[in-house]
């Protein structure tokens, strides 16, 4: 049976070869620029079919539906905008775009997978108690925190408007959606109340 995660993950992994492709069909071989985008996108590609088989979200786990499949297919596909934008611009980014791209790269990559697992061992170790201390402690999703810096990194790699449009667009339409409907789940523990006042939905309320 196709899953959802089978779609996600196949994209995910095939995105270095993608972006390796665009590269050399543009004659951008020797961009650094697009290296660093390959480097950063097809790490995070391989990152995330790692997490998949280790500690995978069970969200993915539904069967794809016909409509589903073409959802994804097409929202999966945009993300691929980025790298052939960039490949068609001819264009270099400077040092220091270079630099906070990987930086918030990075970033990202610990804030994503590590809350990922955080929550992964918790549901197994402690499932039906609420996850609030750890990464969990300050923000409620910091899971997203992390995909929103890694994707932002790509977007800034890309150097054009579209990609920020695009993944703006994600945010409202399947990021806030899915954090609203978590909200509401939590709502049955006792604890989620305080916890709410001391946590920010998405960015960390430190104080």
């Amino acid at each position: 049976m196709l899953r959802e995660r089978h779609v996600i993950d196949t994209f995910k992994g095939v995105t270095a070869l993608f972006v390796l492709a665009t590269m050399a069909v543009t004659g951008r071989l020797t961009s650094l620029t697009c290296w660093i985008y390959l480097a950063i996108h097809g790490t995070y590609g391989v990152l995330w079919m790692l997490k998949s088989r280790i500690f995978g979200d069970k969200t993915w786990e539904k069967r794809c539906t016909p409509g589903r499949f073409v959802m994804l297919v097409g929202g999966l596909s945009a993300y691929w905008a980025a790298p052939v934008l960039l490949a068609l611009s001819y264009r270099e980014a400077p040092p220091a775009l270079l630099a906070v791209a990987v930086s918030l790269f990075g970033f990202g990559v610990f804030l994503h997978f590590a809350s990922d697992m955080q929550k992964h061992m918790w549901l197994e170790l402690k499932k039906g108690h609420l996850l609030q201390t750890g990464l969990w402690s300050r923000t409620r999703n910091p899971n997203y925190l992390g995909e929103l810096c890694i994707y932002l990194s790509f977007a800034m790699l890309s150097l054009h408007w579209l990609p920020f449009v695009f993944f703006g667009s994600v945010i409202a339409v399947e990021w806030i959606p899915n954090m609203l409907r978590k909200e509401k789940s939590l709502s049955r523990y006792a604890a989620f109340g305080p916890y709410r006042m001391r946590s920010g939905l998405l960015f960390p309320k430190l104080f």
